[in-house]
């Protein structure tokens, strides 16, 4: 690997604490706190778990997953296919990273931009798939606005197809729980985007920053977000004999969190650990709802939030989980080709996020290093940047 994509990239170690049953569930009582969450069972839509599931929050790269949507949809109505060519445009190249760093004019398939979207989180691609979509931003988010409210995502709205932070964008856990639901029953063709392992261009390897993909029993997606106001979320998703379990986790302190948080709502859940009588179309919140949306920046963003995510590393900088479900990876990653279309100048198609972690004012990301020994010590995990 190029000594540039090794200062950023590191290969990833799992620490586990503890593997006995008495630590089950350690990771999420400390972790997951007020935080919301929610866990439900696809094919029934039965809500097994939820916590603070209406709380308004900023989805922040979770959004990528609406954005997606919408793109399935016009594929669907047979507006787009997937070799559809996405031209960037100024204003998609300009967009703050994690980004590919493509260049006005440049181009590549949709089925490409999707893979590089979804794996990379970036947010040029997103853009650059939007005006595709909708012919312009304000097009494209109207879109997204008017799919919403059809799947009665009551309490979202979103104002860019990427994620970055802006007044007016926000979610709930229980809206969320929505669309992932409705991407993995509507469109199962696309199931595949949301379990890559990584890709390459010809010239560099990106890993998928989600830690349950290859390290999780049955892990095949879907989706991770991170922005100083809203913490580190995460959509993950999980088949078993045939039964898809999706849990969303918003707001924890570190990538460690929300990854252990996951794992152990996801494998709670496959154990028949918890039940409920409610669905996503009968839950109603318990109290009153508040218009405010949740801004945890000042424990995120801060010497507080750098010293949480100091203890889930090691001495080494790596990262430590508590779930003792997060194994090593047992097999060589599958890095999938996406590139751009042919004839252009593919060394600048994949770049180190060198200056991320100061985007939009992200000093907390900054240092955090992941990386897993033994048989997966090749798997480089991303440092996390607004917004992943």
């Amino acid at each position: 690997m190029p000594t540039k994509q090794n200062r950023l990239y590191a290969a990833m170690r799992l620490v586990p604490v503890a593997a006995a049953a008495s630590m089950l569930f350690l990771s999420t009582a400390q972790t997951a706190g007020a935080n919301p969450h929610i866990l439900v069972d696809v094919s029934t839509g039965r809500v097994l778990d939820q916590q603070e599931a209406f709380r308004r929050w900023y989805p922040a790269s979770l959004t990528k997953l609406m954005t997606t949507y919408v793109t399935f949809r016009a594929l669907q109505s047979g507006q787009i296919k997937l070799d559809t060519p996405v031209v960037m445009t100024k204003l998609s190249a300009g967009q703050p990273p994690a980004k590919m760093y493509f260049k006005p004019g440049q181009k590549l398939t949709l089925d490409n931009a999707l893979k590089m979207m979804l794996v990379k989180s970036a947010n040029d691609l997103a853009m650059a798939v939007a005006e595709t979509v909708g012919g312009s931003q304000q097009g494209f988010v109207a879109r997204m606005n008017a799919e919403a409210a059809r799947l009665g995502m009551r309490d979202s709205h979103f104002i860019n197809p990427n994620g970055l932070p802006g007044k007016g964008q926000y979610t709930t856990a229980r809206d969320l729980a929505i669309l992932s639901v409705a991407l993995r029953r509507e469109f199962p063709q696309y199931a595949g985007y949301f379990s890559l392992e990584g890709f390459t261009n010809g010239v560099k390897q990106v890993p998928n920053i989600n830690m349950l993909i290859g390290r999780f029993d049955g892990a095949d997606g879907m989706k991770t977000g991170f922005i100083c106001a809203s913490g580190f979320n995460q959509i993950a998703s999980a088949t078993r004999n045939g039964r898809t379990l999706i849990s969303v986790v918003l707001g924890t302190d570190s990538l460690a969190a929300r990854a252990d948080d996951s794992a152990n709502f996801l494998e709670k859940g496959f154990q028949n650990q918890l039940s409920g009588s409610e669905t996503l179309a009968t839950l109603r919140p318990g109290a009153p709802l508040s218009n405010e949306v949740a801004d945890v920046t000042a424990d995120i963003c801060s010497a507080k939030g750098a010293h949480a995510r100091s203890e889930t590393r090691d001495p080494f900088g790596r990262t430590k989980v508590q779930s003792p479900y997060i194994h090593e990876m047992d097999h060589e990653p599958n890095f999938i080709y996406a590139g751009l279309i042919g004839g252009q100048d593919v060394a600048t198609a994949v770049k180190g996020d060198k200056d991320d972690a100061t985007a939009n004012g992200d000093k907390a990301s900054k240092g955090d290093k992941i990386a897993v020994s033994g048989r997966a010590a090749n798997v480089p995990i991303p440092i996390p940047r607004p917004t992943f």
